[in-house]
């Protein structure tokens, strides 16, 4: 890194131009998943085949920016607490998303495009994966400057302190639900669960629930059964469901015992359909960004401005207008 300070410009701008001496501690990550995921062998494996799962250097991100994402997180969660968008986005939605269990869903993920303008927002996701680790990353990061030892410096608290609040996040979600007590198992499932990319996270995960006390599993939907009243993996109870599937309507036909056992609240699914219907379907970014129908929702004024900030115009494709929008496609993202 050169001599310049960051003051001559946005100290996230300057780091991300110019710094390239905060690289990642490949051994010491390798020591630190192995000993959360506790099969050394495997895990060895894992990381082999996917040599690009971490990035060598990080992107820093402004206060600012990340104040302005925020905040626009609030509006979505806002809005999407309001009658009124209740009603217009669960009248697209299957029927599955109408049982409402009170639960607002686990590493909801926000996307953002950073730029000159601010953050603008991407998509919402339901199946956001990374934060494990992330986590891990962070404790096997180095850094040989002072502006980067001082990006860093809260990173580490955070970790300190992440598989607390990760295990905070679950139990409220179960507590939204049941009420009282804790859940006794927990199963991470999602298709194929072994040859998912992001699989090291879900042994992580594993880990971590197994030292808080719960009978923990992978599991693909297909290996799970419901049966009197019960959702059952290799005839053990679950609990409490991780959901990592990208149907989010719970339709495909592997996913019955899932199905059935979210329908009649015989487990704690998260996030389920109706978290995904209310948040992550793409069709509810054209109500974000539409003035007229944020009035209708009452919120307050600066989450109404911060939505119509990040919110790109948004247009459902229908037959009237697909050839159109084909014709004009290279001035959206399809």
């Amino acid at each position: 890194m050169d001599d310049r300070k960051p003051a001559e410009g946005r100290a996230d701008e300057v780091l991300n131009r110019q710094c390239f001496c905060i690289t990642l501690e490949r051994d010491a990550l390798r020591a630190a998943i192995r000993a959360e995921a506790g099969d050394a062998d495997l895990t060895d494996v894992l990381l082999a085949r996917r040599p690009h799962l971490f990035s060598d250097t990080p992107v820093f991100l402004a206060n600012r920016d990340l104040t302005a994402m925020l905040e626009v997180v609030g509006a979505i969660e806002a809005a999407a607490a309001t009658p009124p968008y209740q009603r217009a986005v669960l009248a697209w939605a299957p029927q599955i998303a109408h049982a409402d269990f009170g639960l607002r869903g686990v590493f909801m993920g926000y996307d953002f495009h950073p730029g000159a303008a601010g953050p603008r927002l991407i998509e919402i996701n339901t199946t956001a994966g990374g934060a494990f680790l992330n986590a891990l990353l962070a404790r096997a990061q180095s850094a040989c400057c002072a502006e980067a030892q001082e990006a860093l410096s809260t990173v580490g608290e955070g970790a300190g302190v992440f598989e607390g609040a990760v295990w905070d996040m679950f139990l409220e979600e179960w507590t939204l639900q049941r009420g009282a007590g804790r859940p006794i198992s927990i199963a991470i499932v999602d298709n194929q669960p072994g040859e998912q990319y992001l699989y090291p996270e879900f042994l992580l995960a594993k880990a971590l629930f197994e030292r808080r006390g719960l009978d923990a599993v992978v599991a693909d939907p297909a290996e799970l059964e419901y049966s009197g009243g019960k959702l059952l993996y290799d005839g053990r109870e679950i609990s409490l469901v991780y959901n990592r599937l990208i149907d989010f309507a719970l339709e495909t036909e592997g996913h019955r015992a899932l199905r059935d056992a979210n329908r009649n609240g015989a487990v704690v699914v998260t996030p389920n359909p109706r978290n995904h219907a209310l948040l992550a379907d793409k069709r509810n970014l054209t109500l974000l960004c539409d003035g007229e129908a944020l009035d209708d929702l009452r919120i307050a004024n600066h989450q109404r401005q911060a939505l119509l900030r990040a919110t790109p115009r948004t247009v459902l494709v229908e037959a009237g207008n697909a050839d159109a929008l084909w014709m004009a496609r290279k001035r959206y993202f399809l």
